[in-house]
Parts: structure tokens; C-alpha cells; sequence
């Protein structure tokens, strides 16, 4: 997942920003008598200090012979940093990666073959949202580690005085109550959805059936033009008019968290870790808010959601892979897994974990959404096409009066050139 949306996810507890190398006691490791440590690179934000240090002391002590180094990565520019080591005789034995960036690093020919592996990871029970991504041509290279997504955060007190008691149970159910919640004469808005928020996009032209790109022939070519996903886009333009939000901005611009706590607003599609943002700029709404799953076409059935998360990879050239599957066999486990959602509030990479959120409603929501999750397209390219994404443009395009099917023609071509243009696929 890409690095800015990563940050966003986070939720619950505020992860550590870990300074260089850490081990389970904080010291320096390898000397003149130890062999060289086990070298594992985890991204900024995945986990607390505290926990990183639990969890190395736990391997290292069922593996007394061997020291674990753990290298914090920040996200911005890890995509050619993560090439770069690949590329090198000196990879890390265990990588954490966003879960759409797998298919960038396997078109290197430096990943590990981890399909053998599957069964004994409880591959029958991961989140689809991360392991679709770490799947390529059939074979598993990324192992899901956690994932995250969008719920409704809402604002319990607007819906009462509504008379709305209960969340909507389906899109339509939830297009009429948004209109309820929507009253511009009192400066009061049903939802607050930004144009370009084309992760939500994606979600609904995903319920229809829809694709962002498909894959032909071994080339990708977008798909934003045909009949579902066009359906898609209409239902977003419905939601998207019972509010004030702009429709030349994403949800970051400006954070739509703070905008939601300034407003009298009832509904945003966020993380649920966004709550914290809401009650930092307004703490009266501490109380006030509650959380329920993007609702789907038919009833009580989430809506699909994009899965954002991080998976793990062990290069093929690591010094010490069997080292590197061990450690990441630890990060999977059932009680680490466990203790990550918990603290983290993330949601773990097994549906038959997600009981270790209940108490935590936000986090139980997103597990929830998590069932119908899905990741984006799993070409090489997908990572440089967000870069500059053309699905943004034609959002606000259509949202300000074009022509749907003119304008997702346009951005289907612009989607399919920019897949075919690094030669990848």
C-alpha cells in the first residue's frame, strides 16, 4: 500500500518513529564471536517501539542462535530503495512492503517462491485485500501481514436527531438517509466525500462488477468505460451531491478528518483511525461518533472496500532466508497477529483472528468491511500509474458536468498507456 495512505491507516495506539537499528535489548548487535544478525527491514508506523521489542525477544529467545536487526523504514522514496537492495548482494532477509508494490518488485526476478509455504501460513484464511496482491502469475510472493480500510464514521447525535436509529443496511437504504442527514438551510451535510477519492470509487465499481483495469493478452488496459463501472461512478456521484465536499480535491486536501470535526457533518468515509484527527480539533465529538461498514447492494452485506496493508517478502539473494521465513513466520503467528491487531488496531491477516478487536467498534467495523476487501490492479506499473492518476481527473470531470461515458472512455485510454508504458506488463 502506498506509503501517505499507510500513515492514515494506522489507528488506536500512535506508532513509535523507530530511529535506526533496533534489537530486543536495544544494544548493538554482532561482535567478533556472533554470527552475523538476521536482518529484517519494517516500514515506519507498523509497529510500536515497545511491541517491535516484544516481538524480537519472543523469536529470540525460541531461536537462542540467532540476533535480530530490525531497520525502520520511512515510506517516501522505499520503493527505489526496496529495488535497490534486491538488485544488491546484500538484501535484507525479510522485507515489509505495501501490498500494491509486490507486483513492481516480483517483475525483478529477486523475489522468493513462497507458494510451497502457503498452507502452513494459513493461506485458506487470509484477507483476499493482501494476499490477490502478493499472488503473481499464480505464485505467492508477499505473505499478508495486516491489513486496514474505510468504514462510515458517523456522528451518532445527527442521526437521533434524525430519527435514523440504526446504520443503513444497504447502498440504498444509505443513499435515503444520507438525503435525511443532508440539510444545507441549517449548514448540516449527509456526507462529506471528496471528488477524487478514488479508493471509494473503486469500491463501488467494484460492487457492480466492475474493474479499474483488466488484464488481456498480458497487457493491462483500463476498464473505467465499461457498463458497470459505470455504475459505479453514478452511485458516487449520488452519494458525492449530498454534501459540500470538492470535487477537484481528495481526501487529503484538506484533510478531510479536520473538516469533518470543524462541520456539522454526519457521515465520512475514512479509517477508522481517523477519529483520533476528529477529536483532536474537536474533543466535544469524543462521545459522538460511531463507525459502520461501507454498506453493499444487498443487505447486511459489506460493501467492497479497498484492502490497504503490508505484506512481507524475502529476497531471493538474502544472506539468511531461512532465517528471514522464520521471523516472519513469528510476525504471523496466531499471537502475534493477535497482539498487532489489538495494539495497532489493525486488522490481523486472517479472518479467524479479527475476535481480537472486539471491544474496539471502529476497529471491528473495518474487520468486518475487511470480508469484502480487494486490492488494485496487480500490474508492475499500478504503483507509477497513482503516481499521476488519471481515475482522479475523470472523477472530477464527471462530477462537474461531462459526459460519464466520454470522459471514463478517456480515462480508460490514459489508464492503459500508462500500464503498457514501462514495458512491464
Amino acid at each position: 500500500m502506498p506509503g501517505h495512505l499507510l500513515r492514515r491507516l494506522a489507528t488506536g495506539a500512535t506508532a513509535a518513529v523507530l530511529a535506526g537499528v533496533l534489537t530486543a535489548c536495544g544494544g548493538p548487535v554482532g561482535g567478533a564471536d556472533e554470527p552475523d544478525p538476521l536482518r529484517v527491514w519494517l516500514m515506519n508506523n507498523s509497529l510500536t517501539e515497545e511491541l517491535t521489542h516484544r516481538i524480537v525477544a519472543d523469536f529470540e529467545d525460541r531461536n537462542p542462535d540467532r540476533r535480530v536487526e530490525v531497520t525502520v523504514q520511512e515510506w517516501a522514496g522505499i520503493g527505489e530503495k526496496v529495488t535497490a537492495a534486491l538488485a544488491s548482494d546484500e538484501a535484507p532477509d525479510l522485507i515489509e512492503v505495501g501490498n500494491t508494490q509486490v507486483a513492481r518488485y516480483a517483475a525483478t526476478g529477486h523475489l522468493r517462491n513462497l507458494t510451497l509455504q502457503v498452507p502452513e501460513l494459513g493461506g485458506d484464511d487470509w484477507i483476499t485485500g493482501l494476499e490477490e496482491p502478493g499472488k503473481i502469475d499464480g505464485y505467492q510472493y508477499g505473505i499478508p501481514y495486516y491489513g486496514a480500510n474505510r468504514v462510515v464514521i458517523y456522528r451518532k447525535d445527527l442521526f437521533t436527531d434524525a430519527g435514523i436509529t440504526e446504520p443503513p443496511a444497504t447502498r440504498e437504504e444509505w443513499l435515503e438517509v444520507t438525503e435525511r442527514l443532508n440539510r444545507p438551510e441549517a449548514g448540516q451535510q449527509g456526507i462529506y466525500l471528496p471528488g477524487q477519492n478514488w479508493y471509494v470509487l473503486a469500491g463501488f465499481i467494484w460492487d457492480e462488477g466492475g474493474e479499474l483495469a483488466v488484464e488481456r493478452s498480458g497487457h493491462w488496459e483500463g476498464a473505467l468505460h465499461t457498463p458497470a463501472a459505470l455504475r459505479g461512478m453514478e452511485f458516487y456521484r449520488e452519494l458525492h451531491a449530498l454534501g459540500d465536499a470538492p470535487a477537484d480535491r481528495d481526501e487529503a486536501e484538506p484533510e478531510h478528518g479536520e473538516v469533518f470535526a470543524e462541520n456539522e457533518i454526519a457521515q465520512l468515509i475514512a479509517p477508522p483511525g481517523h477519529s483520533r484527527i476528529i477529536i483532536e480539533h474537536n474533543p466535544e465529538l469524543a462521545d459522538k461518533l460511531g463507525y459502520f461498514p461501507i454498506p453493499g447492494k444487498e443487505p447486511d452485506t459489506p460493501g467492497a472496500v479497498f484492502t490497504g496493508g503490508s505484506v512481507l517478502i524475502i529476497p531471493e539473494n538474502a544472506g539468511d532466508p531461512e532465517g528471514g521465513y522464520a521471523f516472519l513466520r513469528t510476525l504471523t503467528s496466531d499471537t502475534w497477529q493477535r497482539e498487532i491487531a489489538r495494539t495497532m488496531s489493525y486488522v490481523p491477516n486472517r479472518t479467524t483472528l479479527t475476535d481480537a478487536l472486539k471491544g474496539d467498534p471502529g476497529a471491528e467495523a473495518m474487520a468486518r468491511g475487511a470480508e469484502s476487501g480487494r486490492a488494485t490492479p496487480n500490474s508492475p506499473a499500478w504503483a507509477g500509474l497513482e503516481a499521476e492518476n488519471p481515475i482522479k481527473e475523470y472523477q472530477t470531470e464527471v462530477l462537474t458536468g461531462a459526459d460519464p461515458r466520454t470522459a471514463a472512455e478517456k480515462a480508460s485510454q490514459t489508464v492503459t498507456a500508462r500500464l503498457r508504458h514501462t514495458g512491464t506488463g
